[in-house]
């Protein structure tokens, strides 16, 4: 099944959700990465939430999340947009750990417990919205939990989960984000925290083959829920042979001939999917002027 997320609103609208099935999308981020299971894990959840904040966007806005713990793991980025395009990179993928107390990979061990996470969203305005919280627990779901109730004052429930096969290749990914609007009763959200800490993890209803239609409704059931859109969702880079060429002829010049110089060509790759260009003499020489 292709990968997809759904979004809709229950209880009245006082509720909305996103549920998403992100297994071949973070399947192929964790396979650019080269990423070792716990590290695979960490990235996933990110990117998985990432797509989940781009279809809150519309047009062609888009957003970069940046989740920048005190763990081995280093810096986890990832930009999505609101057509379901995502992509993302962690600074050290050979990363992982034995399973932690609970028998889960140890996300937490590997992001950090201090740290921050960032939030840049550029809405086609002058300057783009950013926003930073505190990580709480490292955990990641939690923490971008935290974030939408202190950055952007939206009580939610974030939900992430991924489980990676012996061979590194991701056996499910998934999430979900839930909301509360102006209007919503104490009874409603008290049911929604007990639903929450009574569904099985997010991963295995994926694994199980659970669709985004039956998990968001599996936690909203008695709240007559109604799917208001659907998206695509996709590994999707940026990257090209003509950025590099157009970021190699703003150095000048000067640092051009450099380059022809004392390397006689110039190499360069792409943090998100890896992909490496190779410009040789001639081509930079090509390039000086441009």
């Amino acid at each position: 099944m292709k990968d997809y997320l759904i979004r809709g609103t229950a209880f009245d609208g006082t509720v909305r959700g996103f549920a998403v099935q992100s297994t071949e999308t973070v399947n192929e981020a964790c396979k650019r990465q080269d990423t070792w299971a716990t590290a695979s894990a960490a990235l996933g959840r990110t990117v998985t939430i990432s797509a989940m904040m781009g279809a809150m966007l519309k047009g062609d806005d888009k957003l970069t999340v940046k989740v920048e713990g005190n763990g081995p793991i280093g810096a986890i980025v990832a930009d999505s947009n609101a057509k379901g395009e995502v992509r993302g990179y962690v600074k050290n993928p050979h990363v992982d750990f034995d399973l932690n107390d609970k028998g889960k990979l140890d996300v937490r061990r590997a992001v950090g417990t201090e740290g921050f996470i960032s939030v840049v969203k550029d809405l086609g305005l002058r300057e783009p919205f950013t926003g930073q919280v505190p990580i709480i627990s490292g955990e990641i779901s939690e923490d971008f939990t935290y974030y939408f109730v202190n950055s952007e004052q939206v009580p939610s429930a974030v939900g992430a989960g991924v489980l990676v096969n012996p061979d590194l290749s991701i056996l499910a990914a998934g999430g979900f984000i839930l909301q509360v609007m102006p209007g919503a009763t104490d009874e409603t959200v008290s049911l929604l925290e007990e639903r929450i800490q009574k569904i099985p993890s997010i991963s295995s209803m994926i694994r199980d083959g659970m669709s985004p239609e039956e998990i968001l409704g599996t936690i909203l059931e008695g709240g007559n829920m109604k799917v208001l859109g659907k998206l695509p969702i996709v590994f999707s880079c940026q990257c090209s042979r003509e950025r590099i060429e157009n970021a190699i002829s703003g150095l000048g010049n000067e640092e051009i001939q450099s380059m022809i110089d004392e390397d006689e060509g110039a190499t360069a790759s792409c943090h998100f999917c890896n992909e490496t260009y190779t410009f040789s003499a001639e081509d930079l020489e090509q390039l000086k002027g441009k």
